[in-house]
């Protein structure tokens, strides 16, 4: 039976990484895994999906006004599954979209993403899955005191935790850190 499936963590938990093996498994075992990703996202190249381990996937960049279920009824081959990277910048419609994808084609979709930005808010792409997921699984990080780190911390180019600016700014490892609970109130962004 088909599912929706949100898999959500703070930066650096190897989402991008487990997006990449669970596309492998699908093409190692026959099938065909449709890959894709908010076009806003391009840190890595237009439609390319990277871990910071070194792994990349070469994926479809899609806006934010697409309407993936008739991208993927339209898609000239068969699909196994739909693979979402950076589901958080998905829009409420599209979300809805991904669910209608799974229960009008029995197409199942997993999505990976972020739950919540610097100023601890929820993303709507985030929001949404969190709605309708059937399941949801949070991946695990640690803060650099070596808690639980769930929370993700805007920083400048001085290691300074920001508190405001525009919800969406891409960036990886120079701009943006996990934090635990406490750091990330304290705004303490590492042992220093």
């Amino acid at each position: 039976m088909a599912s929706l499936h949100y898999k959500y963590a703070a930066m650096n938990s190897g989402k991008s990484t487990q997006l990449i093996q669970a596309h492998f498994n699908y093409v190692e075992r026959g099938m065909h895994p449709l890959a894709l990703i908010p076009a806003i996202d391009d840190r890595a190249g237009e439609g390319i999906i990277s871990a910071r381990v070194g792994l990349t996937l070469q994926a479809i960049p899609f806006q934010s006004d697409v309407d993936l279920y008739d991208f993927v009824v339209s898609y000239p081959s068969a699909i196994d599954v739909v693979i979402v990277d950076e589901a958080q910048f998905l829009t409420k419609a599209q979300v809805y979209q991904l669910a209608y994808i799974v229960d009008q084609l029995k197409i199942p979709v997993i999505a990976y993403g972020l739950k919540t930005d610097f100023r601890c808010e929820l993303f709507e792409g985030a929001y949404h899955l969190l709605c309708l997921a059937d399941k949801l699984e949070e991946l695990k990080t640690v803060c650099w005191c070596g808690n639980k780190a769930h929370f993700n911390a805007r920083v400048d180019s001085e290691g300074h935790v920001l508190r405001d600016g525009e919800q969406v700014e891409i960036g990886g490892n120079e701009r943006y850190i996990s934090l635990c609970r406490k750091h990330f109130l304290s705004g303490q962004s590492s042992a220093d």
